[in-house]
């Protein structure tokens, strides 16, 4: 069959003869995203909860956004310029289905992202939205502010209708593909020119397999895509001590997800006290900014590590005076830093930390007992949560005039305290256990 020439049939009723090129670059870039959505959607659903598939839902968030404002530009745009007029012969039911079928998908293009809107507004965990982990979104006005009750009723109802739409979305692509195909093979007519201009008819049109191979590279970098999960604060790097007064010896507070339970790991051996550094009575000492508390949980295999960055410590130290030595930690709960803001405002919430209700976490030890040259336990109580439970603390520690420095390891169980409600409380994704360490330089008061 000879070559044909670009199909431009005469416009009707002033239409033009194919969509302009700002609706073409929408079409396509709109069309793009839905599929590559549609990809992350089900590795979300697939893949095992952790920091990888945390990062695919941001992700996932923030094209969804992009998808409803490149929509609404699209419809304003619709709005005043008018599209190419339908094939000449076209039976009037495939028009009527054609246009039916351009609504519902102006309906999950907006749809979707405003039902994805309305359950992250109504989350219980209440976690911002930073497109592309950058520019702040701000959730739907009212709903992060509604009483449990209708709050739930809110997520449902953006969930149900969700799902719903994503399944109104497969059947519309498939509809709208396969009308495609139809014009372009069978009907020969100029339905692929409005959105690719110069296209002809017939399956050999470059074009065509152009845009073909286009949707399956946006499929196949869907699955391809490997989210850059960000790594936490070391535990190393400097903590911001508020009105820093901490011990020599231990830092009790509790950890991500704290919750005592058998001390774990013995600190590494220092250096014993000298004879002349001996200290009779307990002293008071002041703890240097450079002093961390850190934590290391578990998600989904893979290890995030944080740090408290304000907290606060009343000792009285000495370890020739462990009968009347004390000390009191005090740890703002809000501070919780594991390095990625979006996974940090989730820890404040009432299924984490609970830092409406209990902003503060308190170690408070009495007893302590030496164990080996340079080496000591705390036992006490660390309060979290308004569950008490007793804690042991392992540390070594090394006195060199007025200074002193002290490292200690131990492992809580968060579980005991309830830190992780609901869906969290289980310890398949999120391990119950958590590792908690500190760093601690201090100067005699």
């Amino acid at each position: 069959m000879t070559a044909e020439a670009p199909i431009e049939t005469p416009s009707a009723a002033g239409r033009p003869p194919r969509y302009t090129t700002v609706a073409i670059l929408l079409h396509w870039l709109i069309a793009a995203a839905i599929l590559f959505q549609i990809i992350l959607g089900w590795r979300m659903g697939d893949e095992p909860k952790g920091p990888a598939t945390y990062a695919i839902f941001q992700l996932h968030k923030s094209i969804g956004i992009t998808i409803l404002l490149l929509s609404l530009a699209r419809l304003a745009w619709r709005l005043f310029h008018k599209p190419p007029p339908h094939p000449a012969g076209q039976p009037r039911w495939e028009t009527i289905a054609s246009q039916i079928v351009h609504v519902a998908f102006y309906v999950i293009m907006i749809g979707l992202p405003v039902t994805g809107w309305i359950m992250v507004s109504a989350s219980k965990l209440n976690i911002p939205t930073l497109l592309y982990g950058t520019v702040p979104w701000p959730h739907l006005p009212g709903l992060p502010e509604l009483a449990a009750g209708p709050k739930h009723v809110w997520y449902k109802a953006g969930e149900i209708s969700h799902g719903l739409l994503v399944k109104t979305t497969y059947l519309l692509l498939a509809l709208h593909l396969g009308a495609a195909a139809k014009h372009q093979i069978l009907d020969r007519d100029e339905v692929l020119g409005h959105m690719a201009p110069g296209a002809r008819p017939g399956w050999r049109e470059p074009r065509a397999w152009l845009a073909a191979a286009g949707l399956i590279a946006v499929v196949a970098a869907g699955y391809l895509y490997n989210p850059a999960v960000k790594r936490p604060v070391a535990p190393a790097a400097p903590a911001e001590v508020a009105d820093a007064q901490a011990p020599a010896a231990p830092a009790a507070p509790p950890a991500a997800g704290p919750a005592p339970t058998a001390p774990a790991a013995d600190a590494a051996p220092v250096a014993p006290l000298e004879p002349d550094t001996a200290l009779k009575d307990p002293v008071a000492w002041a703890v240097a900014k450079s002093s961390t508390l850190g934590f290391t949980a578990s998600w989904a295999g893979e290890a995030i590590e944080g740090q408290f960055k304000r907290w606060t410590a009343d000792i009285l130290f000495s370890p020739d005076a462990l009968d009347r030595s004390k000390l009191t930690v005090s740890i703002d709960m809000s501070s919780a830093a594991t390095g990625d803001d979006q996974r940090d405002s989730s820890l404040p919430s009432g299924d984490f930390f609970d830092t409406a209700n209990h902003p503060k976490a308190t170690f408070t030890a009495s007893k302590f007992r030496k164990t080996g040259d340079g080496r000591f336990v705390a036992d006490g109580t660390l309060d979290l949560r308004g569950v008490k439970k007793p804690v042991s603390l392992p540390f070594a520690l090394k006195i060199d005039g007025d200074t002193a420095t002290a490292r200690g390891v131990t492992t809580l169980d968060r579980t005991a305290f309830g830190v992780g409600q609901g869906e969290w409380a289980s310890t398949d994704q999120i391990g119950g256990k958590v590792k908690v360490s500190f760093a601690i330089t201090a100067k005699r008061k």
